[in-house]
């Protein structure tokens, strides 16, 4: 419950226009440690600088509840852009996008935009041999999203196209396993979103043994599953449920936040373990900057000192 009020109260107070002012003034110096910069080229640096380390990147423009459907197709034509970008670099591209950014629930030729447009950054991946995953957003969008994930992996398989379970969210056990057909390369997270308690696991304890649930149960299915969490216990006990159990290295890996615990995904890395950190860039960083202080107080202070000193 304390974890859940934090929250709400860090999300709540982000949100007031004022705060966010005074942060996009003031906090882009503190955003630098979560983001990889605002442009293609500064991210593909970072993800350079990461494979030093046998380090994998998930490329993610940020932009979020972006309105009309021209600025939709042009938030795609920018990852696209990423795409060709990171190829050129010699980069198999991986990345990240929310479909609504690309024009979910917008109609455009009798066709969801948002599909339209994920078809055409995953052709282009493909290309490259690379892969998209589908973020998962609040709760109202999770049918929707499933919907789109599994017409995408018919039409380019799940070699190319992934997506994102919340663990707080009391139907994703279902919902994980209503995707068991299509042998789905899943992402689990613990949630990020501010959900009510009608539709979410309020306590911690509750999501944490949820995420377990739902990691052993991909594993068990066959299924590729990344790992996300910085959870030292969550990541060790995956480490024994695999071992255990017989499940190779390859099987899965862990995935992690660009600017988070750096030193224990280089330890994962040298241990032989699938390493990958999720890398955002773009100038619309000020939401996720702001999910990313609601996760914990010590992100919060690692904010207030440096607009203090500023």
């Amino acid at each position: 419950m304390i974890d859940q009020l934090y929250r709400k109260v860090v999300l709540t107070v982000a949100g007031q226009k004022a705060i966010e002012n005074a942060v996009r003034a003031r906090g882009w110096g503190m955003a630098q440690r979560f983001v990889a910069g605002e442009t293609p080229q500064t991210a593909i640096q970072a993800v350079h600088d990461l494979n030093k380390d046998g380090i994998m990147a998930n490329l993610d423009l940020l932009g979020e509840f972006i309105e009309s459907p021209a600025q939709c197709t042009q938030f795609a034509d920018n990852v696209i852009t990423m795409l060709d970008a990171a190829h050129a670099d010699g980069i198999t591209p991986y990345v990240s996008i929310k479909l609504s950014s690309v024009g979910q629930g917008k109609t455009v030729d009798g066709e969801d935009l948002g599909l339209t447009n994920a078809r055409r950054i995953i052709r282009r991946a493909k290309e490259y041999g690379g892969f998209v995953c589908l973020d998962m957003e609040d709760h109202p969008r999770v049918d929707q999203t499933l919907a789109q994930f599994r017409t995408l992996v018919g039409e380019f398989g799940g070699q190319h196209v992934g997506t994102v379970l919340q663990s707080y969210l009391y139907r994703t056990e279902e919902d994980r396993a209503s995707l068991d057909d299509l042998k789905p390369n899943l992402r689990i997270v613990k949630g990020a979103y501010l959900e009510p308690e009608t539709v979410a696991y309020p306590q911690k304890a509750d999501v944490d043994a949820a995420y377990r649930r739902l990691v052993y149960a991909h594993m068990q299915a066959g299924n590729y599953v990344n790992v996300a969490t910085h959870d030292e216990s969550i990541i060790h006990d995956v480490q024994m449920y695999a071992l255990a159990h017989g499940i190779s290295k390859d099987a899965f890996e862990f995935q992690m936040l660009y600017g988070i615990r750096r030193d224990l995904q280089r330890n994962l890395a040298a241990a032989g373990y699938r390493v990958r950190a999720y890398i955002p860039y773009g100038r619309d960083w000020y939401p996720y900057f702001s999910r990313r202080i609601a996760e914990t107080p010590r992100n919060a202070m690692f904010v207030l000192r440096g607009m203090l000193k500023g």
